[in-house]
């Protein structure tokens, strides 16, 4: 029997479907983004049949198909697994249809149009999910496996929008004939991967605090013994974190009386070497990022006329008069005692190198990230505006080295709440809060090692 040419012709362009999303290894079919989860996948959810839409054959009514009545029971229990099951995917489907609503409506619940533009919604639901997967953990340990879910499916889905944030680049084929093609946008092509990265690196360090030597125990609390996780009373030395005395909710580390083992402790510097590595490439991103954001009007009218007037005379001497600055002796003799005098000098000096780089026509396109270190590296010119504003560059960067905790600049918050580039939106708060977990990961460890260093010296 000849096959009909509707058939054919579903054969042949079923082997001729391109294969240009399978080839890229940054791009997410439709059913990686639609799932959602390993658990649950949306479109197989709309297929299921239902039990008040099911259609009844007479044949299915027979009484080979009627089951004994001795398997009730059995029946039973499997029908109340399966209600259990569908209950929890239409609990997650309604909890997803809430986001994505908020995520259109701009957090605007009126309807009326009055909510924020869609990149600053993608940001905040980045942060805010950042802040319910992580904003309990304050110890070294895995992640639990509900939390983990979630923040790889959620991610997965806000970094799905940067799959269509592409550029239009010309390509020629000879004979004055050109066509134009489309590819993922050079920043979120180069800098998404790389986050993903550092993401997946971050979750395996966690992953390997499985067991540990050392315990935690409540600030405070009076019974030491049912906290220590079944280890002998007489091994328990307390030692106060002094970095911590003013977080009294953390929890405290405790090790043995004899301190860590050497293998333990070669474990817990490697893995802090690798947050800390983790912990500048997402700030060189984040910084990157932030950089190529413009500078919102609102902002350049608050600034005085000029950067003597925003950085202050004793700063503005030392940036002027030194033949080579050296931005560390600067804060030696500045004596920063709190991390609100560092964020104060930080708006400061950002506003002065604003106020500098206008002067000289550096805000008429964005500097790349090549060209600012290009200019801390020099004095970029003999002009003196170039050089304060590539001095001032130098002392902010060495700045927010010396304070990794420093919060965020009022020029770089006024940048995010007036961006308007989804893409940026995303790696912006995706690099921010991988930078904050691996600040954050860093200084656990920091607290173990300084508990044992400690209850070493003591020993000796």
């Amino acid at each position: 029997m000849e096959s009909s040419p509707s058939s054919d012709q579903n054969d042949v362009s079923a082997s001729e479907t391109p294969t240009s999303s399978v080839s890229s290894p940054y791009r997410r079919t439709y059913s990686d983004i639609s799932g959602l989860s390993h658990r649950f996948d949306v479109q197989s959810f709309y297929n299921r049949s239902s039990n008040t839409n099911a259609v009844v054959h007479e044949e299915d009514l027979s009484e080979d198909a009627v089951e004994p009545k001795d398997n009730v029971d059995g029946d039973g229990e499997d029908h109340d697994r399966d209600s259990d099951i569908d209950s929890a995917e239409d609990a997650e489907l309604e909890m997803m249809r809430e986001r994505f609503a908020k995520l259109l409506l701009g957090e605007d619940m009126s309807g009326s149009g009055k909510g924020v533009c869609t990149a600053v919604t993608v940001s905040n639901s980045i942060t805010n999910l950042y802040a319910t997967v992580f904003g309990q953990s304050l110890r070294l340990q895995p992640l639990s496996t509900e939390k983990k879910d979630l923040w790889k499916r959620e991610m997965n889905c806000f970094m799905s929008i940067c799959d269509y944030i592409v550029e239009v680049i010309p390509r020629s084929l000879g004979n004055n004939v050109e066509i134009t093609e489309t590819k993922l946008r050079s920043d979120i092509l180069m800098n998404l991967p790389a986050l993903r990265k550092l993401d997946n690196m971050l979750m395996d360090i966690l992953d390997g605090f499985t067991e540990n030597e050392f315990w935690y125990v409540e600030r405070g609390s009076s019974s030491m013994n049912s906290n220590n996780g079944g280890r002998d009373s007489g091994s328990f030395r307390k030692v106060v974190v002094q970095r911590k005395d003013e977080k009294w909710w953390l929890p405290v580390p405790c090790v043995p009386a004899e301190g860590l083992s050497e293998n333990e402790r070669k474990n817990l510097r490697h893995k802090r070497d690798c947050a800390n590595q983790i912990h500048k490439a997402a700030l060189a991103i984040n910084d990157s990022t932030l950089n190529d954001m413009d500078i919102p009007d609102s902002y350049l009218t608050t600034l005085p006329k000029s950067g003597k007037a925003s950085v202050g005379d004793v700063i503005y001497k030392q940036l002027c008069t030194a033949e080579k600055f050296y931005p560390d002796q600067l804060l030696d003799i500045l004596k920063i005692s709190s991390e609100h005098e560092a964020l104060e000098l930080a708006d400061k000096v950002e506003a002065s190198l604003v106020t500098w780089r206008r002067k000289t026509g550096g805000l008429a396109h964005s500097k790349s990230s090549w060209d600012m270190m290009k200019d801390m590296g020099g004095d970029a010119g003999n002009d003196k505006n170039h050089i304060l504003a590539a001095r001032a560059r130098s002392l902010l960067f060495c700045l927010k080295q010396r304070f990794p905790e420093l919060s965020q600049t009022s020029l770089d918050i006024c940048k995010i709440q007036y961006n308007r580039d989804v893409g940026k939106a995303v790696l912006e708060s995706y690099s921010r809060v991988l930078e904050g977990l691996a600040y954050n990961v860093v200084s656990w460890i920091d607290d173990v090692l300084y508990v044992d260093r400690t209850v070493r010296n003591r020993d000796d």
